[in-house]
């Protein structure tokens, strides 16, 4: 059996999105030949409310170790577990290279600093090391003027060509989410067509990389976790109420989806075509910079049937709630590259899902193969806002007066987190 190094700074009972990105290739290593090794930090440092339920979610397979890493102190200036266990995660991966086999190490981000470990690991051990994009690192800010995000990019920009240079495997929840990363740092992946091939040799380490594109993908055994008592944030409301429930954090590149959301919900108000027995919920949205869903709530009119509630909600009560809804709302992001890893949740809860992605969105695609696209709204960037809030006007009616949800969910099947940790597993064998 050969061993898999993940390095993540946050591990069980933190139930961030960025866990389940090892947790669900994890669960499926051994099938395929492979022991995951997880290298971590202890659950004391976490700054986010834990989860003792999620570890339900994860399988027995997983040897884990982890590390101390610096406190955070007010005034608050270094948060970043991966920063804060930069160098604690250094040592132990190397003790761990020294005194166990470890075949390859592969490094989900964010955090992005993570990524640099793979590099610092390499040039000690020239053990190969997979770089995975969970999210883009540099990347279009344009919407954002803060300094401090202004900073960050900056940083980005100049961190990880030293994070990728000596890569042999860089992969991500698609293609559009690391391909840019490709283009500035290996021009060697292109062909004279400035085709994008499958692998190639790295010019800085002479050594073979390749790329590979897998989504989150699902662990059906997720949904089989029934929790006793669950406390639904509807509990004291109107028996007949509607629920329409999203779920997770609210995205920087959403704002534009989400007003026009709102205002097509206020013009059928208008109209007298909304069902007013519809209850929207926008749960466990966390904190975000800039105008928040509740202020645009106000700005439409919307703020009697609507309730954002910040906090984050944990895992398997969030999935208890989809089960319970009336509708499943995913607003997506105005990039094409985003791929909605809670697309597979919002099906899997067999609820209907009304949803909005940028037209290119590999997640279109999935709720298309599935038949389950009667509500999805594509953005394309070209249209005008009225075109748009058009749009979410014809979908929103077509849900307040449905004929049949059925979606086909074998076909999920291929986007599974199986079928993801098999393409890890054939990108990796192919460089370690």
């Amino acid at each position: 059996m050969k061993k898999v190094l993940m390095i993540y700074p946050h591990w069980h009972p933190a139930n961030l999105a960025g866990v389940h990105r090892p947790r669900l290739i994890g669960n499926f290593l051994k099938d395929l030949g492979w022991t995951p090794r997880i290298l971590t930090v202890h659950e004391e440092y976490f700054e986010e409310t834990p989860d003792h339920d999620f570890k339900r979610t994860f399988s027995s397979d997983f040897e884990v170790t982890r590390v101390k890493a610096l406190k955070t102190f007010k005034p608050r200036l270094i948060g970043d577990i991966g920063l804060r266990a930069f160098y604690q995660l250094y040592k132990k991966a190397l003790e761990l290279i020294e005194t166990e086999k470890i075949d390859f190490i592969w490094l989900p981000i964010p955090s992005f600093y993570n990524s640099l470990l793979g590099r610092l690991i390499y040039e000690k051990t020239k053990m190969p090391y997979g770089i995975d994009y969970i999210d883009p690192w540099v990347r279009d800010i344009t919407n954002q003027t803060g300094v401090r995000a202004q900073l960050s990019q900056s940083v980005a920009r100049a961190l990880e060509p030293i994070a990728v240079k000596k890569a042999s495997l860089i992969s991500g929840v698609s293609t559009p989410y690391y391909e840019p990363v490709l283009k500035k740092n290996f021009p060697e992946f292109y062909n004279k067509d400035n085709e994008l091939l499958s692998e190639t040799v790295n010019s800085k380490s002479g050594r073979k990389i390749v790329h590979v594109a897998m989504p989150y993908g699902f662990d059906p055994n997720d949904h089989e976790v029934v929790l006793p008592n669950v406390k639904f944030p509807w509990d004291n409301d109107p028996q007949d109420q509607k629920n329409w429930i999203y779920a997770g954090a609210f995205l920087p590149n959403s704002h534009i989806l989400l007003s026009a959301f709102f205002e097509a919900i206020e013009n059928l108000r208008k109209k007298g075509l909304w069902d007013e027995k519809i209850k929207l919920w926008f749960l466990g949205t966390g904190t975000y910079p800039a105008k928040s869903i509740t202020e645009y709530s106000e700005e439409f009119g919307l703020q009697d049937i609507l309730t954002e509630k910040r906090k984050r909600y944990p895992f398997l009560q969030v999935l208890n709630f989809l089960s319970a809804a009336n509708t499943v709302m995913i607003i997506g992001s105005t990039e094409k590259h985003y791929t909605a890893s809670k697309t597979f949740q919002a099906l899997l809860s067999k609820k209907p899902v009304f949803s909005v992605f940028h037209r290119e969105s590999s997640a279109v695609k999935v709720m298309e193969d599935c038949k389950a696209d009667d509500y999805t709204v594509r953005f394309n960037p070209d249209d005008d806002r009225e075109t748009l809030v058009d749009q979410f006007e014809e979908k929103l009616l077509n849900r307040l007066n449905p004929t049949s949800w059925n979606p086909d969910l074998e076909v999920l099947n291929k986007f599974s987190a199986k079928e993801s940790a098999r393409k890890l597993v054939q990108g990796i064998e192919k460089v370690y």
